[in-house]
């Protein structure tokens, strides 16, 4: 039976004739909102690692899928080491490796052909452009890759970094630029401790387009105070900003961040398997049907993760909300107003 909603993976086969496999790069980013916020703490949900891809925790190799959490694993979000954009270097012999490493292990796994570098963790354009450019074509030039992929923030983008970034396509069949909105409703964003609101998002989402750039926006269910008004808001943000591609995850609480302490203070909780398929299947139902579809849950790793404690691996998630659509008969964008 067809999938219900636009997957990232039949969107790849459909457009090039192969999947393309991402290959993570930690280029040792920090973040403005870390550096300039009052507190230093960044996002109430980030914890240090910053969506860090977890093969590349190797400091937690010995952790698991099924490993028991660990209140312990991380210091507060406050004691951070943080560096500014100005001060940004990095490792071209780490960065090396991680790729030999990441393009070994696809090959040996998947059989994959294909691949794109992606710097994922933190913010990949938080230093000055030409720190920017001397990474980025060192990252490029270590293989062949059909894509460039670069997650960061709305207000870490300018046009001068935008043409950068875009220039990239004259050797990469695709540019990418992941950008987090992850709520449509200012207040929500207030409470995140974003650090920007959703007009700085729109600005920026149609700065990437216009430079000829793939856009992937980020959204995050399930934040204390969303309601189906606030979850309205963060849908009319995907329509109105469009992107190429969409990341939904709900929201987990990790050790080491802020909502972990007011977790224990029992100020928050994290939503349940079936509230999480009810705001995906409500959200997928009421966004354009062309909309690529790469995530629809995070991945946090179990013992990071202090809640919730029950949810279900990928595989599993995505088999319960296929089935979820199927029984109801909807798919992608039969909802959409636009």
């Amino acid at each position: 039976m067809a999938c219900p909603y636009n997957s990232y993976s039949s969107s790849l086969v459909a457009k090039y004739g192969y999947r393309i496999f991402r290959v993570g790069v930690d280029a040792g980013f920090s973040c403005p909102n870390r550096c300039k916020s009052p507190t230093g703490a960044g996002c109430v949900y980030c914890d240090s690692q910053g969506a860090r891809a977890a093969y590349l925790r190797t400091a937690e190799s010995r952790y698991r899928h099924d490993s028991a959490f660990e209140d312990s694993i991380d210091q507060i979000a406050q004691e951070v080491s943080v560096v500014d954009d100005f001060r940004f270097s990095f490792d071209k012999q780490a960065i090396g490796l991680q790729v030999e490493r990441g393009l070994e292990f696809l090959k040996r796994r998947y059989k994959a052909q294909h691949f794109a570098a992606y710097l994922q963790s933190f913010s990949n354009t938080f230093a000055p452009y030409d720190k920017l450019k001397e990474l980025y074509d060192y990252v490029v030039g270590l293989s062949d890759w059909d894509g460039f992929i670069v997650s960061t923030r709305p207000d870490c983008i300018d046009d001068r970094k935008l043409s950068l970034l875009a220039s990239y396509k004259a050797s990469c069949k695709e540019v990418c630029v992941e950008l987090g909105l992850q709520s449509g409703d200012d207040d929500i964003l207030k409470n995140m401790n974003r650090g920007h609101d959703v007009a700085c998002f729109l600005k920026a989402a149609k700065a990437v387009k216009d430079h000829g750039l793939e856009l992937c926006m980020h959204v995050l269910t399930g934040f204390p105070g969303e309601g189906k008004e606030q979850l309205d808001r963060t849908i009319l943000a995907i329509c109105e900003a469009h992107p190429q591609a969409l990341k939904i995850h709900n929201l987990n609480i990790a050790a080491g961040t802020k909502l972990y302490d007011d977790y224990l203070e029992g100020e928050v909780t994290a939503p349940c398997l079936t509230r999480h398929i009810e705001n995906v299947i409500y959200i997928l139902r009421r966004i354009p049907s062309d909309i690529v579809i790469e995530r629809l849950m995070c991945e946090t790793p179990t013992h990071r993760l202090a809640c919730p404690r029950l949810f279900p691996d990928k595989n599993r998630f995505l088999r319960q909300l296929e089935w979820e659509m199927q029984r109801r008969g909807c798919v992608q964008g039969d909802m959409c107003q636009r």
